[in-house]
């Protein structure tokens, strides 16, 4: 059997919407105030977010159906992190040759090879973890939503052992679960659904340690004008 770190990135639930595609360092800013800008600028427009970007309800079955296929190990350890770059330092510490990441993106490095002379961050960390030589494979189960297609990483794929799929399903048989880890992401995943985010991870129905993840309190009813001009002028 194969030591895996499974990782899910909530985004691999929320339809994100194409003109959001971008790269956004994670820090507070892009966490809150961003998502009020989007807010506000949809209401303009007359499109409610909270109403229209919900979960999936895959969310609902997803750990009964990883269970049926993935066998955890008896003392598995389960992390829950803002960033998804945790899942290096997990893989890294606990020995893992094999990571299965549930994800709207690749996390390989999104300009080539070159991505990976760089620190470990949120976009290059499954890249890192094939160059310092730390894991031998990966799956990456691309979301429903996801706006990435394998060809986009065909150096990575030359070089490196990697599958992309699209369904559990597919799942190699012979991975033993070590590590769970779940990334908030929070400059993908919109705050009005931070509360269904902590009932899928209660879910899992494990005991978790938290890395780095602080409550993100959405007000967006109690705006004033003042506010709302200050988050449309936010860059």
């Amino acid at each position: 059997m194969r030591k895996t770190l499974l990782t899910v990135d909530w985004d691999y639930f929320i339809p994100f919407k194409k003109e959001w595609f971008f790269s956004y360092i994670e820090n507070e800013r892009n966490f809150l105030q961003l998502w009020y800008k989007r807010y506000i600028m949809a209401k303009l427009q007359g499109e409610d977010l909270e109403k229209s970007v919900r979960a999936s309800s895959e969310r609902l079955e997803f750990w009964k159906s990883i269970k049926n296929i993935l066998p955890f190990h008896k003392g598995v350890k389960v992390f829950v992190s803002e960033s998804h770059k945790f899942a290096y330092y997990l893989a890294k510490n606990f020995n893992c040759d094999r990571v299965i990441s549930f994800d709207s993106h690749s996390d390989l490095g999104y300009s080539g090879l070159a991505s990976l002379e760089f620190e470990v961050n949120c976009a290059n960390w499954l890249g890192k973890l094939f160059k310092d030589d730390i894991i031998k494979e990966a799956m990456v189960v691309y979301s429903p939503y996801s706006l990435e297609k394998p060809s986009d990483f065909e150096e990575f794929i030359n070089l490196y052992r990697i599958d992309f799929v699209f369904s559990v399903d597919k799942l190699p048989k012979d991975s033993l679960i070590s590590v769970i880890h779940i990334a908030r992401s929070g400059a993908w995943t919109p705050p009005w659904l931070d509360k269904d985010f902590v009932r899928f991870v209660n879910s899992l129905g494990l005991l978790y340690h938290e890395v780095g993840i602080s409550p993100r309190e959405w007000k967006v009813s109690k705006l004033s004008y003042g506010d709302q001009i200050f988050y449309l002028n936010f860059a």
